[in-house]
């Protein structure tokens, strides 16, 4: 029954659901549980660091549950998109009830879409890699796979890396450089992998060109079905849950470097270029993603079996909650500037 744990994370999906049935009153639900009920939570619940056994470890790689628990997300976040939409288009509502059926839908892309895909693009199967790509997609944000999995995990932690966030630098600020920068970048490893193996850019294996059409046509049936409203409501849920990444970006790595050797190249990853959270309740709702030192260090790491690593930078909250202070710089600097290693700050 302890297995079933990451149930929890089905739990945002859930009040979604319950916000833009109801609307009215309730149609912010969505964001105050993501954004309050679950930081209080955090502070309630203690902290857990201990790491699983090896033997724990390999029954829990067996058990298929963890698996399916990842796919299930497929069909709960196309099914609240298209009742968002359909709810959009065929029910009268006022001006707010819009903005927070837009926040509901486009915190599960973030959460239960983009996160979850982040999981499955990491695995060897391409089964898993398809559900991955699949649940990228009514965020607008396919190109993720290739720049994260052939960009961000080689230059993680180094002024290259577009998702790596400076020191002293906003998050507002950060939403458009790595926004931006991870767009082009991805581009620029699509180029490279079809040199690799003798390609064109105009091969029928430039997967940025498939990931252009397949969104646009995605928006084009929206369109087609819903009518414009239902466009409006795709590209704003989808930007939500850019957004919502983002945020978890620049928390993950925020000051963070590694240094340079005598040869001239970057140290390889370690466990101390990626901040660490122990907070129960966050590490259920983003399946584990707040190990993401463990992560890094191993990327083919399953995430019911992520270690917790003393070396690794800890954050004094866990990831819902660094989110919010994000929001707020000064109180974000006050609080994590203190907590960057000396040595890796370069002004």
């Amino acid at each position: 029954m302890k297995d079933l744990k990451y149930l929890a994370a089905f739990s945002i999906p859930v009040v979604a659901f319950i916000s833009i049935y109801l609307k009215g009153s309730f149609v912010f639900l969505t964001v105050i549980f993501s954004f309050v009920i679950i930081p209080i939570l955090e502070l309630i619940f203690p902290v857990e660091t201990e790491n699983l056994s090896q033997e724990v470890a390999e029954s829990k790689l067996k058990n298929k549950v963890f698996d399916w628990l990842l796919y299930l997300n497929v069909p709960i976040v196309y099914g609240l998109v298209v009742f968002g939409i359909y709810e959009v288009k065929n029910t009268p509502i006022v001006t707010y009830e819009l903005v927070g059926m837009i926040f509901s839908v486009g915190i599960v892309l973030g959460v239960n879409g983009i996160n979850v895909a982040h999981e499955l693009g990491h695995r060897s199967s391409t089964n898993e890699r398809f559900l991955g790509k699949a649940l990228l997609l009514p965020a607008q944000y396919m190109h993720f796979y290739i720049e994260h999995n052939f960009g961000h995990h080689l230059h993680a932690a180094t002024p290259e890396d577009p998702a790596t966030a400076r020191y002293n630098q906003s998050v507002y600020s950060f939403w458009f450089t790595s926004i931006f920068r991870q767009y082009v970048k991805a581009w620029n490893i699509q180029k490279k992998l079809l040199n690799n193996n003798k390609k064109t850019f105009f091969s029928v294996k430039n997967d940025m060109f498939w990931y252009v059409l397949i969104q646009f046509g995605y928006l084009l049936t929206v369109f087609y079905v819903f009518g414009s409203i239902g466009l409006i409501f795709s590209i704003s849920a989808a930007i939500i849950g850019i957004l919502l990444l983002e945020s978890v970006n620049y928390i993950e790595h925020y000051g963070l470097l590694r240094l340079k050797t005598k040869s001239g190249r970057y140290e390889r990853v370690k466990e101390k270029h990626s901040w660490n959270s122990n907070h129960v309740i966050g590490r259920i709702v983003l399946y584990e993603l707040t190990r993401h030192s463990d992560h890094h260090f191993k990327t083919t790491k399953k995430y019911q079996i992520l270690d917790c690593h003393d070396e690794s930078p800890q954050m004094p909250y866990g990831y819902p909650t660094s989110m919010v202070l994000a929001m707020v710089p000064p109180l974000w600097f006050g609080i994590m500037n203190k907590r960057v290693p000396k040595d890796m700050i370069v002004l």
